[in-house]
């Protein structure tokens, strides 16, 4: 059974960091894409950054040069994604949401729009 679970959310003033964890098990995604999407208040859904089987990574523009997406893969039904998050504005907050698929290109738009597993989503919630 795969399961899905992000942790990190949480408040924090502008200027500040997170991070993000997402621990995906039951299955070997290690070829997967994996990423993160978001949802603003009011807004749709959006995707936030996306990293393939082979490491390479894309980022949406609002989060270019202050997030950083990274993976653990060492263990074969277990995944850990991560979502380093700097110099955070209250644009930011939202419900941060970790998804998984093999949705090529893989990319934060490509997964936003489809993906097989997502966790609950986490809570980020920045004030000025």
């Amino acid at each position: 059974q795969v399961k899905v679970v992000e942790y990190g959310g949480g408040s924090l003033q502008a200027g500040g960091s997170l991070r993000l964890s997402c621990v995906v098990s039951g299955n070997d995604f290690s070829g997967y894409c994996m990423g993160w999407f978001r949802q603003r208040p009011g807004k749709e859904r959006e995707g936030v950054a996306a990293i393939d089987g082979a490491g390479v990574t894309t980022y949406a523009d609002p989060v270019k040069g202050r997030f950083t997406i990274s993976k653990d893969s060492d263990r074969m039904y277990e995944n850990t994604l991560y979502l380093e998050m700097n110099n955070l504005n209250p644009e930011d907050t939202a419900v941060y949401t970790c998804a998984i698929d093999q949705v090529l290109p893989c990319d934060p738009v490509s997964l936003t729009l489809v993906h097989n597993y997502w966790g609950q989503g986490t809570q980020v919630t920045v004030s000025s």
